[in-house]
């Protein structure tokens, strides 16, 4: 037998081995995700209780909120390549218990500064769990088809963790103190490590060369300097403390990306990027989370200041776009096979972009069917093309890289959440602003302050009072509405500029019964088992 038909036949015996339990992995993978997910956004309901609670300045306050998504996005690629060096299964277990021990302490903390640690070990917590559980998926399901069903549901869970968050911190909020909302991760986490432990495949790359320690706390410190400035940029924020960490981190990765092209080894394979269907997933990530979340942080501050909505009616209008997401996910598999790569991700942009434009009928009188209808039509749009993208991505990447090509889908995730706030912020502060700078009977300070933000102006104005303070709120409830407007029809033109991107990606989808052959050579699984079973290394 031939060594390339041996290889397909080892790949053939090892996806049968780790598919038996396949889908109790995803179940596993998803639970794991979920966690992270959810421990993203579960803190904003709870920042009033704990600041009462520790009482903590405006700088700690800033940092207990920012600290998790900065530390997790910078340490994506370094866990993910690491996972993909000594062992994906091992680097998510160590999350997990991490993740449990930082909530145990985020719990309770007793003052601001334990937080804040708790929660950067909750972040690097995150950064081991994110990229594994996406590369043991590119493991544990070698058929494209369905891969495309796993992660469709992974992403569809993605979805759910987002919107639960808010949502589970203010019941829990209601029933006991602000420390529940981490203390509930830790019987998961007790449960999700003898799981995971027991039912998940080792896998690992082909372990050619050293791991590059270096290269890794290069990419760890740029992703640092760069989110840090672009989320400093996009609270407003112009100065040294945002440009110093913004240029010495677009700094520290050129000189990262000069030193992978160098090494014969590198950490990450950067010839990915050379790969059309690769690169142009990526760019379509983060074209789509720069319009999602931008978006999203402004229809907040529409449904509540604009017209009138409690955060939990805030919360509840905005359900119909994470059903929609997630039914996007669960379809998602069927309608790749039949459209394939590139008109999903196309078309998916495109929907975006309707329901974007149909939002721009919203005014100042509360539309709910016209909200309901966007609303949806975005989730689904805007889930349809980031799990095309996701896709495309992970099953262009050798599964080798699988750990540091999912890291690096997982930072452009990131990067695009925080160039989106930034971006369409600074939009709609430059839509808004300008029309209230004369406004009859206000004096020019109250004016400039209620600039900065509608939040801002409702405050001007209730001190102001009078006919001077209603000609101010309602003025700036009309710029209001105005930028949003403008910021909509920008998004737009984003998301259009991404559908002409997205046609660059394959026509059709190639589904293979086993992976291609020089895959199989190149990486190793170890199936769950007895201990002789585990202890073993099957290769090809």
């Amino acid at each position: 037998m031939s060594g390339t038909t041996t290889a397909a036949v080892g790949l053939r015996r090892r996806a049968a081995g780790a598919g038996a339990n396949r889908w109790i992995v995803l179940v596993v993978l998803c639970v794991s995700l979920l966690l992270v997910a959810v421990d993203a956004t579960v803190l904003h309901v709870a920042v009033p209780a704990v600041t009462e609670d520790l009482r903590p300045g405006a700088i700690e306050l800033l940092w207990i909120v920012d600290t998790y998504p900065l530390v997790c996005a910078s340490l994506l690629i370094l866990f993910g390549t690491l996972g993909d060096k000594v062992g994906r299964r091992r680097v998510l277990l160590l999350g997990y218990a991490l993740f449990g021990v930082a909530s145990a302490m985020a719990a309770f903390a007793g003052s601001a500064e334990v937080l804040i640690v708790a929660r950067a070990l909750l972040g690097v917590g995150g950064a081991m769990i994110m990229p594994a559980t996406l590369s043991i998926l590119r493991q544990v399901f070698p058929d494209r088809r369905e891969r495309a069903l796993a992660i469709g549901i992974w992403s569809a869970v993605a979805a759910v963790g987002a919107a639960v968050g808010p949502l589970l911190g203010g019941f829990l909020l209601e029933h006991f103190w602000w420390g529940s909302v981490f203390l509930v991760n830790i019987p998961l986490m007790l449960v999700s490590l003898p799981v995971g432990r027991l039912l998940l495949p080792e896998s690992r790359g082909a372990g050619d060369g050293p791991w590059d320690v270096v290269g890794a706390l290069m990419a760890a410190a740029g992703l640092f300097g760069v989110v840090l400035g672009v989320k400093r940029l996009g609270g407003g924020e112009v100065g040294a403390f945002t440009l110093v960490p913004l240029v010495a981190g677009v700094a520290l990765i050129l000189v990262f990306v000069r030193r992978q092209r160098r090494r014969t080894h590198p950490l990450v394979d950067l010839r990915m990027f050379g790969r059309p269907a690769f690169s142009t997933s990526v760019g379509c990530i983060v074209l789509a989370m720069l319009a999602l979340v931008g978006l999203e942080l402004i229809a907040a501050q529409y449904l509540q200041l604009v017209l009138g909505l409690s955060p939990l009616e805030t919360g509840l209008r905005l359900l119909p776009l994470t059903f929609a997401a997630m039914a996007a996910g669960l379809a998602g598999a069927r309608l790749l096979r039949r459209f394939g790569p590139r008109r999903m991700v196309s078309g998916g942009f495109c929907l975006t972009a309707a329901a974007v434009l149909t939002l721009t009928a919203m005014g100042e009188a509360d539309n709910t069917g016209l909200l309901l209808f966007g609303f949806v039509l975005l989730g689904f749009g805007l889930e349809t093309t980031l799990f095309a993208a996701y896709e495309s991505m992970l099953s262009e990447a050798p599964p080798e890289q699988a750990g540091g090509a999912a890291a690096i889908g997982e930072t452009s995730y990131q990067l695009g959440a925080g160039i989106g706030i930034a971006l369409l912020g600074s939009v709609m502060n430059a839509a808004y602003a300008p029309g209230l700078s004369s406004v009859p009977g206000v004096p020019a300070s109250a004016s400039a302050a209620a600039g900065h933000s509608l939040g801002e102006a409702y405050e001007v104005a209730g001190r102001l009072g009078g006919p001077a303070g209603v000609a101010l709120r309602q003025t700036a409830r009309d710029c209001f509405v105005h930028g949003l407007h403008v910021t909509l029809l920008v998004s737009a033109g984003l998301l259009l500029l991404g559908a002409v991107m997205a046609l660059r990606l394959p026509r059709v989808m190639h589904c293979d019964e086993v992976e291609s052959c020089d895959e199989a050579e190149s990486c190793a699984v170890e199936l769950p088992g007895p201990r002789d079973a585990t202890e073993s290394r099957v290769s090809a």
